[in-house]
């Protein structure tokens, strides 16, 4: 399953920043970040006694990464879904994308309930912060407080 952040701000989020947040929800996470003279690119995120099945974390920026085409994908995937009152707006956040985040959710980690607490918390954290929107699949589009705009089926 796969988790992603369609975010309208280029700021970065501090690693530091990201773990601390994790914290404060009550997940204890350890991170190996990794990246480039343009910030951190991505990492790898590692629940106690879960070592062997990390959680990893990637991210794009609109104007350094290839990424156009991946986001015009999106962008007509919505245009398709005008069962939605909210297909269009979400096909425009989609657009005006200036960072992707990525998680995808192993399938062989020991604590489900705890990782999906770390997926949702991190996808919401990064929503709000960068003014952002984040998708699930099989589940759907969802604002920075969880609602649900539009469902996939």
């Amino acid at each position: 399953m796969w988790y992603r952040v369609f975010a309208a701000s280029p700021e970065m989020i501090a690693p530091v920043r990201l773990l601390e947040h994790l914290a404060e929800q009550g997940l204890t996470v350890q991170g190996h970040f990794r990246g480039d003279d343009l910030g951190w690119t991505g990492c790898q995120l590692i629940l106690p006694g879960n070592e062997q099945a990390p959680i990893p974390l990637d991210r794009y920026l609109t104007k350094e990464d290839d990424i156009r085409d991946d986001l015009n994908s999106w962008a007509a995937f919505l245009e398709t879904q005008d069962f939605s009152p909210n297909h269009g707006m979400l096909m425009e956040r989609v657009i005006q994308t200036q960072q992707l985040f990525t998680i995808r959710r192993p399938i062989d980690h020991a604590d489900e309930v705890t990782l999906d607490r770390v997926c949702e918390t991190l996808m919401r954290f990064l929503a709000a912060k960068l003014e952002g929107i984040y998708q699930i699949d099989s589940k759907g589009f969802f604002d920075a407080d969880g609602n649900l705009l539009l469902q996939e089926y």
